[in-house]
């Protein structure tokens, strides 16, 4: 996945004027240099490079000395100058990692560019379109890319993967990170394989997805419509195609561009940088605590806390582990703490036990009072469980004659009789008391 990520500037990347506001009149913030004008050169802005190099070391990436802005050349109506200046064979950063509930992302790269203009078209649709107008007020403005390695399995991991990314850039005040100003912007590029090979097919990339609802709803597609085309004997073809809110389906843009299509070239107006090792240093000590780190922090206090109250560690741990870890939310160690002690003594089942976790960590009040208002304890009375039981066996002669012939699958069906009947009923003693009467029949 490409994400492409707006710096915090004021400026823009190779000249001063004013990075904008979304609504801003169209052409309002150019100048020479961002409009392409001959005769003008790029001065590189510190602060994005800044905000660059914080992202790449907050994602474990290796950080080379020396890097270098390269020309990546094509025409289209919104790029004035006829090229991009982007980075190629030499980015500022490589070989990284973002750490997401207990799994890895590797990332490839993290480097700098410059956004193209915008295209605004007559009826918003880019394949139906009669006329478009360009607006330059994004041109210029700092971009980092950062490119992930194909360790993504599905929409759900994407979208993930894309909210773990904002999270961290916003703790580190790299960006915004807002979609809806277009400050973060997704473009996966999407792949299946049949079962069991390790060969991946032909890739299409999906371009400038500005929400992670669309970004999980046009991978889902897009995966759906590459398994229609294999399955029906065609082949996929590598291009580029864009997502069609309104109608809840991806397009064909044009053919996938490769590098060689783009004749990457040094920039000749902007020198090679040299990274100073005692100002990455600097910039390193200033991260504050990233996210995953405070997550394995405020897990490990939960755990400790939570079992100390419960008197339950292993309990404790599974709960921890299992259930609570996955989701990021913290709920108080009391009250995990007293999930694990209803759970743990067959008060409520474990499935209960999630929901009352859940509605505790919503609304504040305590599990037992959770537990009381919804009715939702265990009949654990074995007097109480026999009379529900000896009740189904009465009402069940051909599956108790059933069981004791020898079929004693039944058994689950006549245990399900009892918790139809009482569903708060604790099923593994009605299961106990079920055998047990059957047997002395």
């Amino acid at each position: 996945m490409e994400i492409h990520v707006q710096p915090r500037t004021r400026t823009k990347m190779f000249c001063g004027c004013a990075v904008g506001q979304l609504g801003d009149p169209p052409n309002s913030n150019v100048c020479e240099v961002c409009m392409g004008l001959p005769g003008v050169l790029p001065v590189i802005n510190k602060a994005a490079v800044e905000a660059c190099l914080k992202t790449a070391l907050a994602l474990s990436c290796e950080i080379p000395i020396h890097t270098k802005f390269d020309r990546k050349n094509y025409m289209y109506p919104d790029l004035p100058k006829g090229y991009q200046i982007s980075q190629y064979d030499l980015p500022m950063s490589v070989n990284g990692r973002l750490e997401m509930d207990g799994r890895q992302v590797r990332i490839r790269r993290v480097h700098l560019e410059e956004d193209t203009g915008k295209l605004i078209h007559a009826g918003d649709k880019l394949h139906k379109a009669w006329e478009s107008f360009v607006d330059l007020n994004r041109a210029g403005v700092p971009l980092m890319e950062i490119v992930s390695e194909p360790d993504i399995r599905s929409a759900d991991e994407a979208r993930d993967y894309a909210q773990a990314l904002r999270t961290l850039l916003r703790t580190i005040g790299a960006s915004e990170a807002e979609m809806e100003k277009g400050q973060l912007r997704c473009e996966p590029n999407i792949s299946i394989r049949r079962y069991g090979s390790d060969d991946l097919g032909v890739k299409t990339e999906l371009k400038n997805i500005n929400s992670f609802r669309a970004l999980h709803r046009a991978i889902e597609f897009e995966v759906k419509r590459q398994v229609q085309v294999v399955e029906s004997g065609g082949s996929v073809v590598q291009e580029t195609r864009g997502w069609s809110e309104s109608e809840q389906r991806t397009f064909s843009q044009r053919s996938k561009e490769f590098a060689e299509d783009y004749r990457y070239f040094p920039e000749p107006d902007l020198p090679p940088l040299e990274l100073d090792r005692s100002w990455i240093e600097d910039l390193r000590r200033s991260l504050p605590e990233l996210p995953a780190s405070r997550r394995a922090r405020l897990v490990a206090g939960l755990f400790e806390a939570a079992a100390k109250a419960s008197g339950d560690s292993k309990r404790t741990a599974n709960w921890v582990v299992g259930e609570v870890a996955p989701t990021g939310k913290h709920p108080s160690p009391a009250h995990l703490a007293e999930v694990v002690t209803l759970v743990g003594t067959g008060r409520i089942t474990r499935d209960q036990g999630r929901e009352v976790l859940a509605e505790s960590m919503s609304d504040g009040r305590s599990p037992s009072e959770i537990v009381a208002r919804r009715g939702l304890a265990q009949v654990s009375d074995p007097s109480a469980v026999r009379a529900v039981v000896e009740a189904v066996i009465a009402a069940n002669p051909k599956a108790v004659q059933d069981y004791r012939s020898g079929k004693v699958q039944v058994l689950g069906f006549l245990v399900a009789q009892v918790v139809k009947q009482s569903p708060q009923v604790d099923r593994a003693l009605a299961n106990e008391l079920m055998k047990e009467l059957l047997g002395a029949g």
